[in-house]
């Protein structure tokens, strides 16, 4: 029996989770981040182990075939998933929280169906393509995917626990933790 519960944030590229969910990380020292691990390449900055787990395709299809994951997906032609004897050990600790998107969480939701799930919401779909334009590090083809991809992710956040829009990150970070507080307390 764990000692944890398991949250789940998804949200569509741009609508700023990565700075949400640093602050949340930051203002409680009794959670955990799930490192998933990926095919892709690091990207400059990235760190082994705490950005990600960078592996091989032909060791994460190994991984597959041995049951490793709780969940995996592939994306953008590369996978993604959450190495399951990581997460174990770390809700053995205490709450930990996974950032991975819509169809990852909706494998979470089969197997760990106590698992909380929480989405993060531009304050527009206007404001997200702002915000994708804004960051000056993807084409106008790359734009389009993430916004196409981000339509559907959107779409999909009726079927989260909990939506939270990201109007202020301090104020997205306040609720999550207070969500938090409510479940893992």
């Amino acid at each position: 029996m764990s000692k944890g519960r398991l949250f789940v944030i998804s949200g569509a590229s741009g609508v700023g989770k990565s700075t949400v969910l640093g602050k949340v990380m930051g203002a409680r020292n009794d959670l955990s981040f799930s490192v998933s691990a990926t095919t892709r390449p690091p990207r400059p900055g990235e760190v082994e182990g705490k950005s990600y787990y960078f592996v091989s395709r032909d060791r994460f299809e190994e991984m597959i075939r041995q049951d490793a994951f709780l969940e995996y997906d592939e994306h953008a032609g590369n996978f993604y998933g959450t190495p399951r004897l990581q997460l174990e050990e770390k809700l053995e600790k205490g709450s930990v929280i996974l950032d991975i998107e819509p169809v990852g969480a909706f494998h979470v939701r089969e197997k760990a169906p106590d698992a909380v799930l929480i989405f993060v919401m531009p304050p527009t779909r206007t404001e997200l393509e702002h915000r994708l334009r804004t960051r000056g590090d993807t084409s106008e083809e790359q734009i389009k995917m993430r916004l196409d991809r981000a339509n559907w992710e959107m779409d999909q956040s009726t079927r989260y626990d909990y939506v939270v829009v990201n109007d202020q990150v301090d104020e997205c970070a306040r609720r999550i933790l207070s969500i938090i507080a409510e479940k893992a307390d």
